[in-house]
């Protein structure tokens, strides 16, 4: 991949998803900043490793829902680094449950872990890239936010959100210089969906065409496609990432 940019900043990385992500774009060339709430263990371990392999990284530490530590950290990004070149907005959780029985502060717990803490990122984002006139920005929604799904009214209501706020970022970053895309994964192998039963995975992988779930690394090529400067006509889009699941 090409990048014209030299960081990365990229929210809930230091397990999962996020954290392929950051070895990836590490792998190729930028410095990646490992963002992480809880357990810096696992950030630590993370960079450790990504350093191992001759990239280069830092570990950030703030809650992405709260507007003063994200700003904070990304002050403190460009202090060190002099610029914010990419963004990706991984940060989310779930609570799951039948709408019926869906608490409030369910609903709202997930929308402010997921769509808020975007929000926020993707607003400094442009904020500060917009000074060079260059940045890039990938939301990770998910296929439930294109496709709805029982049990999760919130998580669909945030990740459907964070696709229709991307397209409005897009088109005020555009003339800025700025681009915003989504990835939208489908079933992606985690140690959530290790724990299912081989009679549960089979039935999901059958409605699957390419009939297996994705990996982490999957996600991670597409977001660093998306970022990088083969994808620089490219905005406002959504990446399906889900085995053909959802056409």
């Amino acid at each position: 991949m090409k990048f014209s940019g030299k960081n990365v900043l990229i929210t809930g990385a230091s397990r999962g998803i996020g954290a392929d992500i950051a070895r990836v774009l590490a792998s190729m060339g930028l410095k990646v900043w490992i963002n992480y709430r809880s357990k810096p263990e696992l950030a630590d371990a993370l960079l450790e490793e990504i350093r191992a392999g001759g990239g280069e990284g830092a570990v950030v530490k703030f809650d992405a829902t709260n507007e003063a530590e994200f700003i904070e950290a990304i002050n403190a990004i460009i202090q060190s680094d002099g610029e914010l070149s990419y963004l990706v907005n991984n940060a989310g959780i779930t609570n799951d449950k039948l709408a019926l029985r869906m608490k409030l502060e369910d609903f709202t717990g997930v929308i402010n872990a997921n769509l808020t803490s975007a929000f926020i990122g993707s607003r400094e984002a442009l904020k500060v890239m917009s000074k060079k006139r260059f940045g890039a920005v990938v939301n990770i929604a998910s296929i439930v936010g294109e496709m709805g799904n029982a049990g999760q009214v919130n998580y669909s209501a945030s990740k459907g959100g964070m696709i229709a706020m991307s397209k409005s970022f897009a088109k005020e970053g555009a003339s800025r210089g700025v681009r915003f895309n989504c990835v939208t994964p489908g079933f992606i192998a985690t140690d959530m969906t290790d724990a299912l039963s081989d009679e549960v995975r089979a039935s999901y992988e059958a409605n699957i065409p390419l009939k297996r779930f994705g990996n982490a690394s999957d996600v991670a090529h597409g977001v660093a496609f998306l970022l990088s400067d083969y994808a620089s006509y490219i905005t406002g889009d959504v990446l399906k990432i889900n085995g053909g699941l959802y056409m």
